[in-house]
């Protein structure tokens, strides 16, 4: 088929009404978006596929070296290889944003459904805790609990959990307070469906689609939180390769050794941007499908 041919064939197809393109195949920006991300899930999943060596091996010999073809990333001031460090550290940052939000988010879709079906006192205790908590900065109520609890990833989890949780319970909340009166619900009593019945299959797969979307830009936030915490000494501890841990080891250098901290900043940012521009277009793809 030569490429006249091609082209009108393929403009044809366009206008054809039968042939559906999905939404997100018309937006570069998600796909673009959803390779960054696929990406990293990948290098935390099996990092043993892009780094062969030990993250923790110290090699005194080699301290403070620049960007080379044996290290791609440099050496820090133990020798040990930053590029194996980076892609190890993924694991550890992906695992604070994902499982910084999975927690929350369950935690208050389940407060935002029950305080916004029910309402009365359940409704007035929950929206007064989250108003009095998020009178504070999300970051401020991180670092105060771990300054109670103590440095250790597991202690930023658990900070992460007791604070995440608010926005996705107003957000919930402020969807089934938009719903639950509507005619299909009304419908749903009438027929003498169950609490439960109406809050599972009605009310949830209607609400939970706004949660999905900002719980996907919440990762961001998530992420650069815990990285926060190790950058301060309050999250992971060095040696451990975690992003934020290793420019932490790195400020002391970054006169005269950029790379130390030039490349996990790179890594986070790209990591964040990636994440961003998906729950952006989940958000305009499912505002789309509303109209």
């Amino acid at each position: 088929m030569s490429n006249v041919n091609l082209k009108a064939h393929m403009e044809r197809r366009a206008k054809d009404p039968s042939v559906r393109i999905p939404d997100w195949a018309r937006r570069p920006t998600f796909i673009v978006a959803s390779v960054i991300v696929a990406v990293f899930f990948l290098i935390s999943l099996f990092p043993g596929l892009f780094a062969h060596g030990d993250p923790l091996e110290i090699n005194v010999a080699q301290a403070l070296q620049g960007p080379s073809r044996v290290h791609f990333f440099g050496t820090d001031d133990y020798g040990r290889d930053i590029y194996t460090r980076v892609i190890y550290g993924a694991r550890i940052d992906l695992e604070m944003g994902v499982l910084g939000v999975i927690v929350p988010f369950a935690i208050g879709t389940v407060l935002g459904l029950l305080a916004g079906y029910y309402g009365g006192l359940l409704d007035n205790v929950v929206m007064r805790i989250i108003d009095v908590l998020m009178a504070f900065p999300f970051t401020i109520l991180v670092i105060v609990i771990m300054a109670i609890l103590g440095p250790g990833i597991q202690n930023v989890f658990i900070a992460l959990w007791l604070v995440g949780w608010m926005s996705y319970t107003r957000l919930v909340r402020g969807e089934v307070l938009r719903l639950k009166d509507v005619e299909f619900i009304q419908a749903a009593r009438v027929e003498g469906f169950t609490d439960r019945r109406i809050l599972l299959r009605h009310l949830l797969p209607n609400v939970i689609s706004s949660s999905i979307v900002y719980g996907a830009s919440d990762i961001v936030m998530t992420m650069l939180t815990g990285a926060s915490m190790s950058f301060l000494g309050l999250g992971v501890q060095i040696p451990s390769p975690e992003w934020g841990a290793i420019l932490n080891e790195g400020r002391a250098f970054i006169s005269y050794a950029w790379w130390i901290t030039f490349f996990p900043g790179l890594f986070l940012a790209i990591c964040g941007v990636g994440f961003s521009l998906l729950g952006d277009c989940l958000t305009d793809i499912l505002r789309r499908k509303g109209r």
